[in-house]
């Protein structure tokens, strides 16, 4: 009897201790998390992606999704021909905070990115990252007016970077403006903007 306490001990401080990767994480999202890809599909994707393959998963609309990179911290997925998302584990202290930006095409690409915790409850995003509007974008001495007379929304995807603890947001609106046009509001735009985490929420690197 003692030695099946000890060892039911031995399991929970095991489990306890086992640190969440992003395999790992992405297995065990629930289904409204990535609704393409049901667990069984997206566990034969990091099989195939381990296995150095290069195969193809069917999705839920016949269309086809694979993992493009996979680190510990960080796993990123072509979900269709114009759709994307990254997960991303980001440590909080003693917790883990899961971060999953999702990009689609519209016609550039443009982002989201939502936050749960280690139980993939959803967490209130604003805590964590508050996207860049038009005055984050601006460069300095110029105003928002030149760029939205031609673009009434911002196009950005963003990037997570577990190991730098960054977030890039990557201006996009060349793809959606003509080449003229662009090179007109390009100098009032800036092409990038980086977010450091700080263990609480990303911040704006000046």
């Amino acid at each position: 009897m003692k030695r099946l306490v000890l060892l039911l001990s031995l399991v929970v401080a095991l489990t306890a201790s086992a640190q969440l990767t992003a395999s790992g994480a992405f297995t065990s999202a629930p289904a409204d998390v990535f609704p393409l890809l049901d667990k069984n599909t997206r566990m034969d994707m990091l099989d195939y992606f381990n296995s150095g393959l290069k195969t193809p998963s069917a999705n839920r609309m016949d269309g086809r999704s694979a993992i493009t990179e996979l680190t510990p911290a960080s796993l990123s997925v072509k979900l269709s021909e114009s759709s994307s998302a990254q997960l991303a584990l980001l440590t909080a202290g003693k917790d883990t905070v899961i971060a999953v930006v999702s990009t689609v095409a519209a016609p550039g690409l443009d982002s989201s990115v939502k936050f749960y915790d280690t139980s993939w409850k959803q967490l209130e995003g604003s805590k964590y990252f508050t996207p860049p509007t038009w005055r984050e974008w601006v460069t300095k001495g110029h105003d928002a007016s030149e760029v939205t007379a031609y673009a009434p929304f911002m196009l950005a995807s963003y990037y997570i970077d577990p190991a730098k603890g960054t977030l890039t947001a990557t201006n996009n609106l060349s793809t959606f403006l003509d080449e003229d046009i662009y090179s007109m509001v390009a100098p009032a735009l800036n092409q990038s903007l980086t977010y450091r985490w700080n263990g609480k929420a990303f911040a704006p690197v000046k």
